[in-house]
């Protein structure tokens, strides 16, 4: 009997390349079924990418869906670009999917496109081609679409290097010249990382990677449950320019409280590696990409009940953390009261903003700070990360990864030397302190008006009770830095 699935893909329920993806995609650092029971109930060839030069491998783009049977009707749709290959490809056999009789070529080995140079120049030349076609979009029959902004010529001699770091995406540079996002998770409709960088990139901002390019698919089928109806896009890559001088945020911050241990007499002000003027500047850039956001978004006030409605919805946030991490019950009454002043503001101004912004989303150029990563909070559905917020929210995220840096490094120095901690600890909250302040006056260009400070509170206090879930469920010896920030909360 052909499943409901099987109909709508036209897939026979035996293909053999969906038994090969389960196991490939449990090998993979995106995946984020990961221990979880699944099944892949469908694969999808939403395109084939134009060859770069005679002898270029088939590249093609799948849509692979995974069911949970832990979750009933819960299911993911993942990206996977995939080289195919007549003959196996030893070099490439850390990236092997399987082989298969492919309906359109015969028998083949398959591998993942991006861990391959020949296929990476594929979608390189693709988006070189685009910047000549008009308009800047390169269109085929199967509805992929390469689109182009002006101002930049691609490097065609350089090589492909993916990167290893990242999780949720996979990111692959060209040289020094651009890099190339590959949404893995595949939402239907607009990534706010694309339109976002693009409102961006074309009005002149200084604090982002200008945006080159990106890739879409614009669904035809009506029966398919690759995405939800005929003519939907689903963005699948972006391309932007390359930061040759960059160095993590996160890293540079580190690096700041390390020195502070190791001069264990000194203050933070006093240390080598002082952080506090690079949170200055990392305040002033978040402050000029609010407000080119709010030139070119819409931007709106919630009016008291709306506002009270955001209050509740960090009291039920706050009622489930409850559940999952017990400590958190000593603090709640400070925490509700938190909340309390915020749902008696009449008005609260949103807009587009980050969503998730932290010491990561950053990086330090030659010249200046760049803020990444626009995407949004991902375990967050589309439309909430689309959906304007306040600027406080990314303001209290990089003020809680304020927080983290000193913790961390301590927490890694006591394994080594346990004694002197209580001297760690003081000095710990001395540095966080120190750039909290400094990042939040730089951002506010001086003093917080109560209206203000009610907003960052509530903000900071609310991600710090997300942050007690996370760690209790994920790394449950780092709790105790947000329960730390909560009892602070608490004691204000």
């Amino acid at each position: 009997m052909t499943s409901e699935a099987d109909r709508h893909h036209n897939r026979r329920p035996a293909d053999p390349k969906w038994q090969r993806l389960s196991p490939y995609l449990e090998r993979t650092r995106w995946f984020g079924g990961k221990g979880r029971p699944f099944d892949v109930t469908s694969a999808r060839r939403v395109g084939r990418l134009p060859a770069a030069h005679e002898g270029s491998p088939i590249v093609v783009i799948e849509l692979v869906e995974v069911t949970y049977s832990d979750d009933p009707g819960g299911r993911e749709v993942y990206q996977v670009p995939m080289a195919l290959y007549t003959d196996p490809e030893p070099r490439l056999d850390h990236a092997f999917i399987g082989w298969w009789e492919d309906p359109d070529h015969g028998w083949i080995h398959a591998y993942d496109a991006l861990h391959d140079r020949e296929a990476m120049a594929c979608w390189l030349a693709a988006f070189d081609r685009a910047a000549r076609e008009p308009g800047g979009n390169l269109s085929d029959a199967s509805g992929l679409r390469f689109h182009r902004l002006p101002g930049h010529d691609l490097d065609l001699e350089t090589h492909s290097t993916l990167f290893s770091g990242e999780q949720s995406n996979s990111s692959v540079a060209f040289g020094d010249d651009s890099l190339m996002k590959v949404f893995r998770k595949i939402t239907p409709g607009v990534n706010p990382d694309i339109s976002v960088h693009e409102v961006l990139t074309r009005a002149g901002g200084e604090h982002i990677a200008s945006l080159y390019g990106w890739l879409d698919w614009v669904d035809g089928d009506p029966d398919s449950t690759a995405d939800e109806g005929t003519g939907t896009t689903v963005q699948l890559a972006m391309l932007q320019q390359f930061l040759r001088t960059a160095s993590d945020g996160w890293d540079l911050a580190l690096a700041s409280a390390r020195n502070l241990f190791a001069e264990g007499d000194l203050h933070a002000y006093e240390a080598g590696g002082d952080f506090a003027a690079e949170s200055e500047r990392l305040g002033a850039a978040l402050r000029d990409v609010h407000a080119v956001l709010a030139e070119h978004f819409p931007v709106t006030t919630l009016d008291h009940a709306e506002v009270a409605e955001l209050a509740d919805g960090m009291d039920a946030r706050l009622d489930e953390a409850l559940r999952i991490v017990p400590e958190l019950a000593a603090h709640a009454d400070a925490l509700r009261a938190v909340y309390a002043r915020l749902r008696d503001l009449d008005q609260v101004r949103v807009q587009q903003i980050h969503g998730d912004l932290h010491l990561g989303q950053t990086l330090r150029t030659s010249l200046g700070w760049k803020i990444v990563d626009f995407e949004g909070e991902p375990a967050k559905p589309l439309a909430e990360r689309l959906r304007p917020d306040s600027a406080w929210r990314d303001v209290a995220g990089m003020l809680r990864s304020f927080d983290y840096v000193p913790h961390v490094v301590e927490r890694q120095v006591a394994e080594d030397h346990p004694e002197g901690v209580e001297q760690r600890a003081y000095r710990a909250g001395e540095w966080a302190h120190r750039n909290r302040n400094h990042f939040l006056t730089a951002y506010a260009g001086g003093e917080l008006s109560d209206e203000q400070r009610t907003l960052v509170d509530a903000y900071v206090a609310d991600k710090a009770v997300y942050e007690t879930i996370y760690e209790t469920r994920n790394r449950p010896t780092w709790v105790a830095i947000p329960l730390e920030a909560v009892a602070r909360i608490g004691a204000s």
